[in-house]
């Protein structure tokens, strides 16, 4: 019996190393740094918007790296750049435990966002797409739910070293903890494609005679970087990603809007965790629905259940089902992200140059994510409201099935010119 014929493929192992790369990158390093920010403001004396631009930064890093790291990830060896990558953010995060200057955090932003890049944005889309032909939807979502389990688990250790052993060398521990497990599995288990292990990508059809991959099976199909960047779909899949995180951003201001509307801070705090349940479930049922339904019917469906949300949102914010009901729903906006991005990627430009094409697209997550949030409160600060804001995400997600209809015609375009092969 061939290797690609086992009962257990090793796509799988391939996606349990990185459930726990991505989920220590994400949860225990880039989302428990607004643990340290209290008492590290306090410790060096320094205002809080003096030490958060390290953040700032850091997204702008991000912007500029991205598309460079797109074309590494397609020239250099995959665990060469993945050690690299995880050394640079997590050794840059455990360095934040030597400062004891705002500088130290606004050098140290640099390496963290370069490493971050590769680990939470565009290694794991990449490899998966690689990976899985069949179940392509699910393992995306797998990736993310586990991304956000391993961080609900990370937050309160990350809370208990830094009351216990102080921020400091909860920086140190952090940081270091997370180079000790994640380079081995980097190295023992991550390999950048099926053909390193003489194996097809999970769900492909057949091998040869002889019990070797086929060159149909294993031929990367779709279009080029060069030829993905001339089309209305690739200009149409960024406006779609820098709407859905505008959209996912707004989840940070869902609180003040319920205490607008008369509810307790604790009410508020319970809905949030309701929204961090959509993220999980959200994750694993869009993938399923992306593998059954395909990527555009998927995506179609979600935007237009999140108009749905958003709606009941702003006439029925008086019913705490109803508030409970959206918070799941837009915890399924936030999980797209991770899931609905990638195979939308895949399904428009295929595999040819998968990591350059989704690497630069996904600068309108970056754009975005440093966009957004500010904007959202000035409409706030302003108005005293967040109908405003409500009745924008509503013209983002029609604006978002729009975009999701050109980039498929803009596909289908690129099909009759014979350049989609």
């Amino acid at each position: 019996m061939s290797k690609s014929k086992s009962k257990f493929h090793y796509a799988w192992l391939i996606l349990i190393g990185l459930c726990v790369m991505v989920g220590l990158g994400k949860g225990a390093l880039n989302n428990s740094a607004g643990l340290y920010l209290p008492p590290v403001a306090k410790d060096l004396d320094i205002g809080m918007g003096s030490l958060t631009l390290y953040l700032s930064i850091s997204s702008i890093v991000t912007l500029i790296f991205l598309p460079i790291g797109g074309k590494m990830m397609a020239k250099y060896n995959t665990r060469m750049l993945l050690t690299i990558a995880i050394i640079l953010q997590a050794g840059a995060f455990a360095a934040f435990g030597l400062m004891r200057s705002v500088w130290g955090w606004y050098i140290l932003s640099i390496p963290l966002a370069v490493g971050g890049v590769f680990i939470t944005v565009i290694a794991g889309p990449v490899l998966i797409n690689q990976w899985f032909k069949k179940s392509n939807g699910l393992a995306l979502g797998i990736m993310g739910a586990a991304g956000g389990a391993v961080g609900a688990i990370a937050q309160p250790v990350v809370g208990g070293l830094i009351a216990n052993q102080g921020w400091s060398s909860a920086y140190i521990y952090v940081g270091l903890a997370v180079i000790v497990v994640v380079v081995p599995i980097i190295l023992l288990i991550l390999r950048n494609s099926p053909k390193e292990k003489g194996l097809l990508p999970y769900g492909a059809a057949s091998t040869s005679a002889e019990g070797n991959p086929s060159n149909e099976e294993i031929e990367d199909k779709g279009v080029t970087m060069a030829v993905a960047k001339k089309s209305s779909a690739f200009y149409a899949l960024a406006v779609f990603f820098f709407l859905i995180t505008a959209i996912a951003s707004f989840s940070i201001h869902i609180p003040t809007y319920l205490t607008n509307q008369g509810y307790s801070v604790t009410f508020a705090g319970n809905i949030m965790g309701i929204y961090m349940i959509g993220v999980l479930v959200g994750a694993l049922v869009l993938g399923f629905l992306s593998d059954k339904l395909g990527a555009k019917n998927t995506s179609l469906l979600a935007m237009v259940l999140g108009i749905i949300s958003v709606i009941m949102f702003l006439f029925f914010a008086e019913s705490t089902l109803i508030i409970g009901i959206v918070a799941v729903i837009l915890g399924f906006m936030a999980s797209s992200i991770g899931t609905l991005a990638p195979t939308l990627t895949t399904a428009l430009f295929g595999n040819k140059e998968y990591s350059q094409i989704y690497a630069t697209a996904s600068l309108g997550l970056a754009v975005a994510s440093i966009v957004a949030l500010p904007v959202y409160g000035y409409v706030y600060d302003f108005t005293g409201s967040y109908t405003t804001v409500l009745y924008a995400i509503i013209g983002m997600f029609i604006v978002n099935i729009i975009a999701i209809i050109i980039a498929f015609n803009g596909k289908k375009k690129l099909e009759d010119q014979g350049l989609w092969k």
